[in-house]
């Protein structure tokens, strides 16, 4: 006798593929207890530099529009901004007190990333989305340039 599928056959694979993927996707990012890490490559002006990223929802939203083609700007005299097509997740939103030249953050108020090259101050409106590895050098050729940024695993 032929085994007859049930009517609920498709919808529980559904659900099965849905929870593995989403218990998947974070151990993809890094996490402080020693996960694997997840790394953008960011291009523009001939320099290039990668970030290691944090495991936040904010860091998964940004991850979910790569890769994007922007522009990326001088502002103030510690960081580049780089204006996203869309506002990103909020919910990485947490208080921290060891900033660092290097940080790569999102900007609430603007919904703009914010590269760090210099000192700066934590405030309500930044999520940290990771740090640039091997030094913010690159950051500090002056200008408007378009900016890449892929993600690298």
């Amino acid at each position: 006798m032929r085994h007859k599928p049930s009517r609920f056959t498709l919808p529980r694979r559904a659900v099965l593929a849905g929870a593995i993927a989403t218990l998947a996707l974070p151990r993809h990012l890094h996490a402080k207890s020693g996960g694997n890490a997840m790394r953008i490559r960011c291009i523009f002006a001939d320099q290039g530099f990668t970030c290691l990223l944090q495991d936040n929802p904010t860091t998964r939203d940004l991850i979910s529009m790569l890769p994007l083609d922007l522009t990326i700007e001088d502002f103030s005299t510690n960081e580049k901004l780089a204006h996203l097509p869309r506002r990103l997740d909020e919910g990485g939103l947490v208080d921290y007190d060891d900033e660092a030249p290097g940080d790569l953050c999102y900007f609430r108020g603007w919904g703009n990333l914010a590269f760090f090259h210099d000192d700066y101050r934590y405030r309500g409106d930044l999520i940290r989305l990771g740090h640039i590895e091997g030094g913010v050098e690159p950051l500090l050729v002056k200008g408007a340039f378009p900016l890449r940024i892929d993600l690298i695993g």
